[in-house]
């Protein structure tokens, strides 16, 4: 039976906001675990300031200093953390993880509709609600009517696996309510199937233009928009320093979930770390040292796979979330795009970014939807927000400042 150490996961907060906290993981290894950790970290909104991981391939030590909120959840935080870190099974003394426990069981998909009469930050503050209560959104359908209400459809799961027992499903009404006020009309949850949310066989909504600008770049493009863009980094890779594995080094601007997009990369690639470090330089620039090397144990010295990892590398650390507001007419229709994982997951918080960006430009929303579309060969989470009559409300706000608040707020750049 799979046995999970109490202190596999250890938190030491700082004294003040200023200082980082200190996360410490202690557990059996698997390829990909860096990415499922920092990827709950990014859900919890912190920011890592250093990493140091260092692995034998059967059991991992990870060292994150993280910096906080006052409202950080940090039982929370431990308690997600924990589970995310394999179980191992003693026998004769030694710790192994067991592989069988690597596909859980996927998540039950539930609809919240509710209905009630529209206002400014309606959106946002919905999600907000959602987040704090760890049901993430899967997909969203949300309209406006003529007579000024909104009609809105998340597909979400429950993190805390529980909406399904009334006393949740309570919980989630009772902080809607909070929000929405009395005059909701209606609000209701429903268990759904998992054929909701499938992924789609192309995004049709999508011109060949505007495709080929935000999906299909083999490379970052040195002339690319730097309000929507970072810098392309610089990557090396070295065979020289040690006999059993390759060393990468990556250097480039720091943005919110850096770590999470190196560590994801690697992992739809199958590479498996046994020691990395991780760094800030000021406020914008940071460092990484990984050696790394490939499932079977051998180091990356084709060069065709150092080329297509190095290229894909590249891309995510320049564009890791790809942002374009585009005109349909008399409409005007903001695209925010990111890619999934191998395993499934997408980016976590993106349309709570968007909605909160929109919400401090005192731009309307019309209709939002979000949805997965195989482009090329990737599967892609698509967000597209029709902006309430743009041009004409009033409002001074220009397409250039809409993609660069967006695009600042999603990485946490100033």
């Amino acid at each position: 039976m799979g046995i999970l150490i109490d202190d596999a996961v250890i938190i030491r907060q700082s004294e003040n906001d200023e200082e980082a906290s200190v996360v410490t993981v202690n557990c059996p290894d698997k390829t990909g675990l860096g990415s499922d950790l920092c990827r709950i970290i990014l859900c919890f909104g912190l920011t890592v300031v250093r990493t140091d991981v260092s692995t034998d391939g059967k059991w991992c030590y990870i060292v994150f200093w993280v910096l906080g909120k006052p409202n950080t959840r940090w039982s929370l935080l431990k308690h997600r953390l924990m589970g995310a870190c394999p179980c191992s099974t003693l026998a004769s003394g030694i710790s192994y993880y067991r592989a069988e426990l690597q596909n859980p069981k996927p998540s039950d998909i539930f609809l919240l509709k509710f209905c009630c009469p529209d206002r400014g930050g309606l959106l946002h503050d919905v999600t907000e609600v959602l987040c704090e209560l760890e049901l993430t959104i899967k997909r969203v359908k949300v309209s406006t009517t003529p007579d000024g209400k909104v009609m809105d459809l998340f597909f979400i799961t429950d993190t805390r696996e529980l909406l399904h027992t009334k006393e949740r499903k309570e919980e989630t009404y009772d902080n809607l309510r909070a929000v929405l006020g009395d005059d909701v009309i209606s609000c209701d949850i429903e268990l759904v199937g998992p054929e909701i949310t499938a992924c789609s066989q192309g995004a049709s909504f999508l011109s060949d233009a505007i495709a080929e600008e935000m999906f299909n770049a083999e490379k970052p493009d040195e002339n690319q928009n730097d309000e929507i863009a970072l810098k392309c980094p610089s990557i090396t890779m070295d065979n020289s320093l040690s006999p059993s594995h390759t060393l990468l080094q990556i250097a480039c601007q720091n943005h919110k979930g850096l770590l999470y997009d190196v560590m994801r990369t690697l992992k739809d690639y199958n590479i498996q770390i046994s020691y990395g470090r991780f760094t800030t330089k000021g406020q914008t620039e940071c460092e990484m040292d990984l050696f790394i090397m490939q499932a079977d144990g051998k180091k990356i010295v084709d060069p065709t796979k150092q080329s297509a990892l190095t290229s894909r590398l590249q891309i995510e650390l320049s564009r890791p979330v790809r942002v374009s507001l585009i005109s349909r007419g008399p409409d005007t229709e903001l695209l925010v795009a990111n890619p999934i994982e191998l395993s499934g997951n997408g980016r976590p918080l993106v349309f709570y970014d968007i909605t909160l960006a929109l919400k401090l430009l005192s731009t309307p929303i019309f209709s939002a939807e979000i949805g997965r579309y195989m482009i090329g060969n990737r599967e892609w989470e698509v967000y597209r927000v029709l902006l309430d009559e743009w041009e004409g409300n009033g409002s001074s706000v220009s397409k250039r400042k809409i993609e660069g608040t967006v695009w600042k707020m999603l990485m946490n750049r100033k």
